[in-house]
């Protein structure tokens, strides 16, 4: 028997009966259902609504619910329900008689459909954040293990200066840690109890929101039950948060694939991360990499499909929210396997720091600490840029770098080069000069490595107090 199904005399079009079901996705909410259902039962009883031998078989049956469902994997079969609260409810009945029913006093499944998602959402924030502490930590690794070493970075996918590896990595250790503290501010928001606010002007029971709120482990009640059964705000702010994780995320593979190709040579893919051709016996394709930047795509598409869903809503629920639901879980699943999958890949892939160092051999790359030796000798920097910018068209012509010039032919472009131009063209000197916090200079680069080694610290200390 349909939940609603007393105001109609004619029975639903089998076809669109099936069509407007929510349970063969909504059954991932069940854990969350029972959990609430639990906290609304204790208010009821509470209340005095629900007497003490009624509310400890809700409590059992509730219980049995969750033991069967993990149990018996056709428990959750069920081609009739129409959604997970459905399901509770017909199940419980099943188990425990007419008591079951009154777990439904005094609550709309408007409010249950928005506590459950609420709890969803705040367990995959736990969830990714444990994720992305574990990349931030191995990103953390390979810096510190990568020592002094050196590579070119790039603009325009163009050489432009050289850079310590690890300042290199730490660049990615700052964009996931963006992502966490997204997560955890968005944490603050979806941590409200929508329960008691009725199907839509509050509960019509005494109902103790404070205490269901304390027992879910929610900061508080949420302020106003028209907002609270239409909001999906918190769904939105949590999918545009994981939107920017992948944008990150497909960054970061964007690269690795550029630098694990032979032109550039920098990085030796992970067998365990790759796969091969069918037809071509010598490839290995990085696949988890190119999978990682597709999947951004698909995540991004849900957070597009959450926003058109609700644009022209009216207050306050409606159908269109259960639409919500399956971009939500698909973007959180999506999310979570691929930091997943970059941790796996950061902890095994392999550098190749000779081919690093020997890439900021060449290129100019010290083109830019040449002009900076002239303008600390009093030659303005446009100026300064025109001579070295002059100095290297002489290096094309003669296919040499700045430090292959004599002082004679350096001299031609500006006679502030004086002999020691030399050794600040020198590739540690070059590094040494951008000795400013957040620059490549190493001893900066170790102090940040020091510095994100304490914020990881204090990331793991407030995820550990959300478990």
């Amino acid at each position: 028997m349909k939940m609603w199904s007393g105001r109609f005399r004619q029975p639903l079009d089998p076809k669109f009966e099936q069509w407007q079901r929510s349970f063969p996705f909504d059954r991932k909410l069940l854990l969350h259902e029972l959990v609430a259902s639990h906290a609304h039962a204790k208010a009821l009883s509470a209340a005095g609504v629900l007497a003490a031998e009624e509310y400890h078989a809700i409590a059992s049956g509730l219980g049995q619910i969750r033991h069967k469902s993990d149990a018996e994997p056709g428990f959750l079969e069920d081609a009739e329900v129409e959604d997970v609260h459905h399901f509770v409810e017909k199940r419980l009945v099943e188990l425990i008689g007419d008591a079951g029913k009154k777990l439904h006093n005094g609550r709309s499944r408007n409010e249950q459909i928005a506590t459950d998602l609420r709890l969803f959402t705040r367990d995959r924030i736990d969830q990714l954040t444990h994720l992305l502490t574990s990349l931030l930590e191995t990103l953390l690794d390979r810096a510190e293990g990568s020592k002094f070493a050196v590579m070119p970075a790039y603009t325009h996918l163009q050489r432009a200066e050289p850079v310590l590896v690890a300042h290199w990595l730490m660049a990615y250790f700052q964009m996931f840690r963006r992502d966490c503290e997204r997560l955890a501010d968005c944490r603050q928001r979806v941590n409200e109890c929508p329960l008691g606010s009725g199907a839509v002007s509050g509960a019509t029971l005494a109902l103790d929101r404070d205490m269901v709120s304390h027992q879910l482990k929610f900061d508080q009640p949420t302020a106003n039950s028209m907002d609270a059964t239409s909001d999906r705000d918190f769904a939105i702010e949590f999918v545009n948060t994981l939107s920017l994780l992948c944008v990150h995320l497909s960054r970061w593979a964007e690269e690795f694939i550029l630098f694990a190709t032979q032109e550039y040579g920098f990085i030796h893919l992970p067998q365990a991360y790759s796969t091969g051709s069918s037809a071509m016996p010598q490839k290995q394709n990085p696949d988890s990499l190119e999978l990682i930047r597709a999947k951004s795509a698909r995540v991004i598409g849900n957070q597009v499909a959450l926003l058109t869903a609700v644009k022209a809503l009216p207050l306050a629920y409606n159908k269109d929210l259960q639409e919500t639901q399956e971009p939500l879980f698909e973007a959180a699943a999506t999310a979570c396997a691929c930091v997943a999958i970059a941790t796996g890949f950061m902890r095994q892939v392999e550098f190749d720091f000779a081919r690093m160092s020997a890439a900021c051999e060449k290129g100019f790359m010290n083109a830019m600490a040449a002009a900076t030796y002239l303008a600390k000798r009093g030659i303005p920097f446009r100026l300064a840029h025109e001579a070295v910018a002059q100095a290297v068209q002489k290096c094309l012509e003669k296919g040499c770098e700045l430090q292959g010039l004599s002082l004679i032919e350096l001299q031609e472009f500006s006679p502030a080069f004086a002999a020691d131009i030399y050794d600040q063209l020198t590739l540690e000197a070059v590094l040494a000069c951008h000795d400013v916090p957040g620059g490549t200079a190493p001893s900066r680069v170790q102090q940040a490595l020091q510095e994100a080694r304490q914020n990881l610290a204090a990331l793991q200390g407030v995820h550990g107090a959300y478990a």
